[in-house]
């Protein structure tokens, strides 16, 4: 792995305080305004019209509209997406109306059977079911300007609200709410707000949505902000900030019964939590079953329930990882076969299953992009198509790429890292060729060198619980807004292996031009214990860390995350 820096203190500059290192870390982020930064506005204080004020003109119809539904009691369907995005948007958008007064139900389309969004057979079992007069998108749409059509045709009027990248054209849908610095939750939120925020005068009690707006729909949105991988900057960033800061207040039972199924209940709710915990449990229900769980749990009013639903979709999460693992196993063995027979990999790596469970191709190629740090697509045959799931490297953008062979593709849609399709068996061959041949061509040899960039390089005297604290200011860390890494020059004073089975390597380090060893910075490396058989006293290394601060006992402590070590 290459390590790199963008900026260092110079020596010149040795009398900088820990506030000019915070500048220069947000100046290279291209964040220009530290108190707005900061203390974003509230998301109570931020308007659906703020994002585009065309909106205004379309909303006024929609709020036309929507009262001759509830006069004429007619049906309305949220139909929201599956993943966590999906759900937790879905959960915002469904109730907001439900307490409103409307005749609503939510519709969560089969993963394997419909596909992503708006799909001809979904929209027929919405009619059967529901027969509504107005269906509601949240987290899908945009791309969708046939389905949409012949929802029209059968009588049925349609909102998108969606966030991800559009296409040439946009459906004639009778509003659209395409707001791509938001995730598909954080848009539902800002709409539906703005429907409470006009209609609440319409209903007895407006207090529970005034909560809800505050607290529980506030941390949902987040959900699907962290879980959809949104950068956190902008309204994303106050959506997370203050969502996360309403998590200990929320009374949602699916929430609370999500935190306690997990073993982190009363725990402090960071991005990680909800990355890498909570919003795999509401991914699996779609993955391996059908979301409309996921749903359920999130807004039931039952606690027995919210116990029963969370254990369930749990269980679910457990043996999706026990199918990813080997799936993703088997995957790694095809590419791997590939270098041990010495044969170059392709710039884009594109692997073909029968087999593979449709749920979790995603989370396949996600692995595999990230192992061998390739844009890769990972096809599994369904239905007598092959359905795909494609992840890139932070250069690349595969959605931009995959529209060069929209012409052999069923469908596609995407963001700049992640994308989907369907196509045929009998274009997948020609569809490889071409994608390999025009990956070779777009991506250099130089891009796919994994890279580790540091925000500074900073000798360690810099390193100081000062320092710590202003950095967790700057929370919540996540896409966007990554945690700030440093890079420094030392020489090992000691070091120590630690952990249940021995695995994981603390090291004692000094600045690098401390002969006399008269400072001790102390760094954890997770997993590297293999490393301190090939460590010794005064040896110079070179290394990147995220900076930490502890408090034990009422005293503070500072310790560097190393990310990397060279030596």
């Amino acid at each position: 792995m290459l390590i790199k820096f963008r900026e260092e203190i110079k020596p010149a500059e040795k009398l900088i305080d820990e506030e000019t290192i915070i500048k220069k870390i947000l100046a290279a982020r291209k964040i220009v305004n530290l108190d707005e930064f900061l203390t974003p506005k509230h998301p109570n204080s931020i308007s659906l019209f703020d994002f585009n004020h065309i909106y205004k003109n379309t909303f006024n119809k929609i709020l036309n509209l929507l009262q001759q539904i509830k006069k004429k009691k007619q049906m309305i369907v949220v139909y929201t997406d599956y993943d966590a995005d999906g759900i937790t948007g879905g959960a915002i958008m469904w109730e907001t109306l439900y307490f409103l007064g409307f005749n609503v139900m939510p519709y969560v389309p089969d993963r394997r059977t419909e596909g992503y969004g708006f799909s001809i057979k979904g929209i027929n079992r919405v009619i059967e079911k529901f027969n509504p007069a107005l269906i509601i998108s949240v987290d899908h749409g945009i791309t969708k300007i046939k389905e949409i059509q012949y929802a029209k045709n059968h009588g049925i009027k349609i909102i998108v609200t969606d966030h991800h990248l559009k296409g040439n054209s946009l459906p004639d849908a009778e509003g659209i709410f395409h707001i791509p610095e938001l995730s598909g939750a954080g848009v539902a939120y800002f709409f539906a707000k703005e429907l409470f925020k006009n209609l609440k005068s319409e209903i007895k009690n407006p207090n529970q949505l005034e909560v809800n707006f505050q607290i529980d729909y506030l941390s949902l949105a987040c959900i699907g902000t962290v879980a959809d991988l949104v950068p956190l900057i902008g309204p994303s960033r106050s959506l997370v900030k203050y969502g996360l800061a309403v998590f200990p207040k929320t009374r949602r039972l699916g929430i609370r019964y999500i935190l306690k199924e997990a073993g982190i209940e009363g725990k402090t709710i960071t991005p990680y939590e909800i990355g890498f915990i909570i919003a795999p449990r509401i991914n699996a229900a779609g993955r391996l079953k059908n979301a409309i769980d996921a749903l359920r749990l999130l807004c039931t009013k039952k606690e027995t329930k919210a116990n029963q639903l969370a254990y369930h979709i749990g269980q679910i999460n457990r043996l999706r990882q026990q199918i990813l693992d080997k799936a993703v196993e088997e995957a790694k063995n095809i590419v791997s076969q590939k270098i041990i027979e010495g044969k170059n990999l392709e710039k884009i790596i594109i692997l073909t299953s029968n087999h593979w469970h449709e749920g979790i191709i995603g989370l396949i190629a996600s692995r595999i992009a990230d192992e061998f740090y390739r844009p890769t697509i990972i096809l599994t045959k369904s239905d007598g198509y092959y359905k795909a799931s494609a992840r890139s490297i932070p250069y690349f953008n595969i959605t931009k790429f995959l529209n060069n062979f929209k012409a052999l593709l069923i469908d596609l849609g995407g963001h700049e890292q992640a994308a989907g399709f369907t196509i045929e068996e009998k274009q997948l061959k020609k569809f490889k060729h071409k994608a390999e041949i025009e990956a070779d061509k777009l991506i250099p040899k130089e891009k796919l060198e994994k890279k580790l960039i540091a925000d500074l390089k900073i000798p360690i005297s810099k390193v100081n619980p000062r320092l710590a604290k202003k950095i967790a200011k700057l929370t919540p860390f996540g896409i966007g807004n990554p945690q700030p890494t440093f890079y420094s020059e030392a020489k090992i004073i000691g070091a120590k292996i630690f952990g249940k089975k021995n695995e994981h390597l603390k090291i004692f380090l000094s600045d690098k031009n401390d002969d006399a060893f008269s400072s001790s910075f102390e760094c954890i490396a997770f997993n590297q214990s293999q490393l301190f058989y090939q460590l010794s006293r005064g040896q110079s290394v070179k290394f990147v860390y995220h900076l930490e601060l502890e408090t034990w006992k009422g005293k503070e402590k500072i310790r560097g995350k190393i990310l990397a070590l060279n030596y």
